[in-house]
């Protein structure tokens, strides 16, 4: 089911948490709060708008570390009934796509129900102190020609860094509903 997201809650602090990544390795959102910001991203590996943007995404992702906005993704989906989201093809599908970030596994979906997260990709861009400022989509290019695309998220995300507070105008993201148990 296609969904949109939700208009951006500015300044709503977000809850802290512990995931691990497939290999077992712990994160902490707190402990990964950028010195300029932290962008949580709700993927999987089976949606075709997640498939889409993937490439995008890490190369984006890598530009906001290098300016110490920290990423982090997480799977939220049901993986025992999707099992092209398990943590062994997570591993996979982060390799093949160059994630330089943790991509965790919310195994309980307690993390994505905390966020109010509702689609695969659902963007979360919080500033230096953890209240959120971003919740809308990648880029503009959808399916067209990526090379001539809008980087929405790269923008707002450079936009908090510097000022703390996100752009007004925010176009949601859209993708797969997330697969609850």
């Amino acid at each position: 089911m296609l969904l949109d997201t939700p208009i951006c809650d500015f300044g709503w602090k977000a809850p802290d948490f512990t995931l691990k990544d497939p290999d077992g390795n712990s994160f902490t959102m707190s402990g990964q709060l950028g010195e300029n910001g932290l962008l949580i991203a709700f993927i999987c590996n089976h949606c075709p708008y997640v498939q889409a943007i993937a490439d995008r995404f890490a190369k984006d992702a890598q530009e906001l570390m290098d300016n110490g906005i920290n990423v982090l993704a997480v799977m939220s989906n049901d993986y025992q009934t999707v099992q092209a989201d398990s943590p062994a093809n997570m591993k996979q599908f982060a390799e093949r796509h160059g994630f330089s970030f943790p991509y965790l596994v919310d195994k309980d979906q307690a993390v994505g129900k905390a966020y109010g997260a509702v689609c695969t990709p659902d963007f979360f861009g919080f500033n230096k102190d953890a209240e959120l400022q971003y919740r809308g989509r990648l880029d503009d290019a959808k399916t067209g020609d990526p090379a001539n695309r809008t980087r929405e998220l790269v923008n707002a995300m450079c936009q908090i860094a510097e000022t703390g507070d996100g752009p007004r105008q925010q176009t949601p993201s859209i993708g797969c509903s997330i697969k609850w148990r």
